[in-house]
């Protein structure tokens, strides 16, 4: 079993590249499923995400030839093999439900795809995408399998286009109905829609591949149907997630970080709030430098939001980066009601984080008086200690790791397939940023009492 060890204290300075965006490429190989062309991805991040899903394209037909070291896939599905997403995929992603859209407009057959999954950090329900596919002419059923369950879909008539207006601008519904739209008779518009630049990119690859596909400036998408595709070359945008999080990590490490290809068209809202808090950060031709200017200020109010507002993937760094300024912050999410449990082992390394049921914020959101924790109140500035970390999701990993290089003494991290979800190489950019981080092998104990004796040696009592 490898862990990450880190020892806290140093600032990192350093360069490293921003890797293509995980919440872009996965989409886009599932969109690549429309047609029968080949399609050549640049920029392609090597991270366990981009694995998973092709794995699930290559149970559907889909030839794959990935280049790692140079980033570039190529892709093409000449002809579907299989409409059947086997139950071992479930939960290792929120991909498997995306395929019928995109499978919709390619078969009559059956589809059958797995329950959604992905990090626990609050209910992902698909009746949105569900509600959605149905008003395009789809049969969806939801059948019990085993210990799990699967969707059902079908398209036996067709797809006919029609005025959709979503409940809540969800990412995975938009990406969801837009697949399905490409393909159906007619015209689609979709009201309410998500229009993060995740969103934008799809539809980018969308018109390339053939698609008449328009934004208007009310949150509304208007797909002309098309089955007439052509080959497709596509440089994925870089992930503004990873590079907002080298971005905290070098402000809250009083470091000096350039994040080549951080784009700043994606980061607006981020770096407002960067700002705000007394980060230092410059915009440069091919990336921004980001850097401690001075004490970190607090009395923030930070809200997350669907796009173009506060991104609720970078919630949980900017977090670790309040409790290290002067007074006390306010943060307010809106988008996961179960997005705080990781601020537990925060307060367990020194974190003085308190969380609240209401809403405290300048509007109540949909988890208002429905008991979820989904505010917190952070008093900074608080000393940080290492611990023994568990992993319990993506972005609070990263959170953590955070929390690590700018505790005192030693933190040693577990769950690392979390972090390899979404970061590129982060031991080597850790590594390269002149950061105290190694991996550690502590081999399977029959006792937990005797790994937590490796543990101890590791980080030591009090520390």
């Amino acid at each position: 079993m490898q862990r990450l060890k880190i020892t806290g204290g140093r600032p990192l300075k350093g360069t490293i590249k921003a890797a293509g965006a995980k919440n872009a490429m996965t989409k886009l190989l599932v969109a690549s499923l429309l047609s029968d062309k080949r399609c050549t991805f640049y920029n392609v991040p090597n991270i366990g995400d981009v694995e998973v899903t092709v794995a699930l394209c290559q149970e559907l037909g889909m030839e794959i030839s990935w280049d790692r070291s140079l980033g570039i896939m190529e892709v093409i599905t000449r002809e579907l093999t299989s409409s059947y997403i086997p139950q071992r995929f479930s939960g290792s992603n929120r991909i498997p439900i995306l395929m019928i859209g995109a499978l919709l407009g390619r078969t009559d057959q059956d589809i059958i795809v797995p329950t959604a999954g992905g990090c626990p950090i609050g209910q992902r329900p698909v009746d949105f995408h569900i509600r959605a596919l149905e008003q395009l002419g789809a049969v969806i059923e939801y059948r019990g399998m085993k210990n799990e369950g699967a969707y059902f879909a079908h398209a036996h008539n067709g797809l006919k286009g029609t005025v959709i207006t979503l409940p809540y601008p969800s990412v995975g519904a938009t990406e969801n109905t837009i697949m399905a739209s490409v393909t159906a008779r007619g015209i689609t518009t979709i009201k309410n829609a998500a229009i993060e630049p995740e969103i934008v990119e799809l539809i980018l690859f969308l018109q390339k591949l053939g698609s008449i596909i328009a934004i208007d400036v009310d949150r509304t998408i208007r797909i002309q149907g098309t089955r007439c595709f052509q080959e497709v070359e596509h440089t994925v945008i870089t992930d503004r997630i990873e590079a907002a999080s080298w971005g905290m990590a070098a402000i809250s490490s009083k470091g000096r970080i350039f994040v080549e290809g951080a784009q700043h068209v994606n980061m607006v809202t981020f770096l407002n709030k960067i700002r705000e808090v007394g980060g230092g950060f410059e915009i440069k031709n091919n990336g921004i430098e980001f850097f401690y200017d001075g004490p970190l200020r607090g009395g923030v109010h930070l809200e997350t939001d669907v796009h173009p507002g506060f991104m609720t993937d970078w919630q949980q760094p900017f977090v670790v980066l309040l409790t290290q300024a002067n007074g006390s912050s306010v943060v307010h999410e809106t988008v996961y009601e179960n997005r705080f449990g990781y601020t537990d082992m925060l307060g367990q390394m020194g974190a003085d984080i308190s969380l609240f049921k209401q809403c405290l914020g300048g509007k109540s959101c949909r988890f208002a008086q429905q008991s979820y924790c989904h505010s917190a109140v952070i008093k900074g500035i608080t000393p940080l200690v290492g611990a023994n970390i568990q992993i319990p999701d993506l972005r609070a990993g990263f959170a953590y790791v955070m929390a690590a290089l700018i505790a005192k003494d030693t933190s040693t991290i577990s769950g690392l397939t979390f972090l390899e979800r979404g970061y590129e190489t982060l031991i080597d950019k850790l590594q390269a940023l002149e950061a105290d981080a190694t991996l550690v092998e502590i081999p399977h104990y029959s006792s937990p009492m005797m790994e937590q004796e490796v543990v101890r040696e590791l980080v030591p009592v009090g520390a």
